[in-house]
């Protein structure tokens, strides 16, 4: 059981290490290839795009191929588009070749997360408490671990390819070796529910113990469902209404995180009068108190469950978020961002959970959950660029503050559903 969640921690901070590597070096990228910002502009675009595509197909895949071969496939992409990216930036010097790079990460990205969140959800089953915060608190400790490091490599000089290739062989390295120790495939496969007290067994509730499906005596995933049936339940779960909601429900939060990572800079800059190192300070603090807050996530889950945690986080969103667009001096507008950053660190992690109750659905309806969330870090902030042309950037930021008092009132979507209790569908 330690190796499978050292291994699931492992994937989470590789993902982490992935996206903060590309984002440390994007302004050597841009000098390296002489781009103007709508130039870096298109680039990202490549990203979103794959991203996206990847993304909305990701239940698909993850219930043909599984969720461990996903994540190795997944992660050997990323890394491979991260040497594309530093060969284009560093040795040919040709926006083409590094947008073909992001648009590989994009791709290996999207669907290695989904297949992320569906082994930790299993993991979180099986240990039969709250880890997802802790999961993708990993995450953001790969992400400050890779921009030090990218910050360093920055400072000495050395070259984007070289520094991307090493990243890479990380990312991919790391995830490959850790998926010997996913269990989520056989726990899907088996329909059964992993007892960490009898870790040679798994309980099918109607005939009690059974043997674990070993690797060798597993059917390839897919095999005994034609295409058309992983088609039929990835279309079950975008009609079913708690996934939905649920979906809505982490819209309100996702968009509040993504807006921070985009605008909070600059809306210090042009909106307190601060300057750009001031801005990144502010960024700084409201990821360590979203960090912060997915550690403690675990232990606040187990003790008041998803519902009162999901209205806490939105209330305190909306609170920071309000505070930060309307504080009367600088200051205020500081621990705005903590308080922000606070309600913000719990949602895309519990969103997850709750969509991957019901572990035979778990794919299909952590890729639509995913989809939705996804679409509001990859939407959201252009769209609130939009908004900033006409209002500003403080107040464009009251788009989120609406979409979280939603999210407040679909906090009840989330409660914890037992397998037993969850709604079966019918494929037919």
């Amino acid at each position: 059981m330690s190796r499978w969640r050292a291994a699931v921690v492992a994937s989470y901070a590789a993902s982490g290490i992935a996206f903060a590597t590309w984002v440390s070096r994007l302004p050597a990228i841009r000098d390296g290839l002489d781009l103007t910002p709508g130039g870096i502009g298109l680039l990202l675009m490549c990203m979103t795009v794959a991203s996206f595509i990847s993304i909305s197909a990701s239940g698909l895949i993850v219930l043909r191929l599984g969720s461990k071969l996903t994540t190795r496939i997944g992660s050997i992409m990323v890394g491979l588009g991260l040497a594309t990216v530093g060969f284009g930036a560093s040795i040919a010097a040709n926006p083409l070749v590094v947008a073909t790079g992001l648009v590989i990460v994009g791709l290996g990205t999207a669907s290695w997360n989904t297949a992320s969140n569906v082994e930790g959800a299993a993991l979180e089953r099986a240990l039969e408490r709250h880890i997802m915060p802790r999961l993708h608190g990993a995450f953001s400790l790969g992400t400050v671990a890779a921009a030090g490091f990218g910050a360093w490599a920055a400072a000495v000089h050395l070259p984007v390819f070289w520094h991307f290739l090493l990243a890479g062989l990380v990312v991919s390295g790391s995830v490959v070796t850790a998926g010997f120790w996913f269990r989520a495939d056989q726990f899907a496969l088996a329909g059964r529910t992993y007892h960490p007290d009898q870790p040679d067994t798994f309980e099918d509730p109607s005939t009690g113990p059974l043997p674990i499906i070993t690797p060798e005596q597993q059917p390839e995933p897919g095999k005994n469902a034609a295409p058309l049936d992983n088609k039929r339940l990835v279309a079950l779960a975008w009609r079913d209404r708690r996934t939905l909601l649920i979906g809505l429900l982490v819209l309100g939060l996702a968009l509040a995180e993504g807006a921070a990572g985009d605008w909070v800079a600059l809306a210090l800059s042009d909106g307190y009068g601060q300057s750009d190192a001031a801005g990144a300070v502010g960024y700084g603090l409201f990821v360590t108190f979203m960090t912060i807050g997915r550690f403690a996530g675990t232990v606040v889950l187990d003790r008041f469950g998803r519902v009162a945690v999901m209205r806490w986080c939105s209330a305190t969103a909306v609170v920071g978020l309000a505070l930060f667009v309307f504080s009367p001096v600088p200051w205020l507008a500081f621990v705005a961002l903590a308080v922000w950053g606070l309600g913000a660190s719990l949602g895309f992690p519990v969103g997850m959970s709750a969509a991957a109750d019901d572990p035979v659905h778990a794919a299909a309806r952590v890729s639509v959950v995913s989809t939705i969330g996804y679409g509001a870090f990859l939407c959201g902030p252009p769209l609130l660029g939009l908004l900033a042309e006409h209002f500003g950037i403080l107040h464009s930021l009251l788009a989120p503050l609406a979409l979280l008092v939603i999210s407040f009132f679909l906090a009840p979507v989330s409660r914890k559903r037992s397998t037993a209790s969850a709604e079966t569908t019918n494929p037919r």
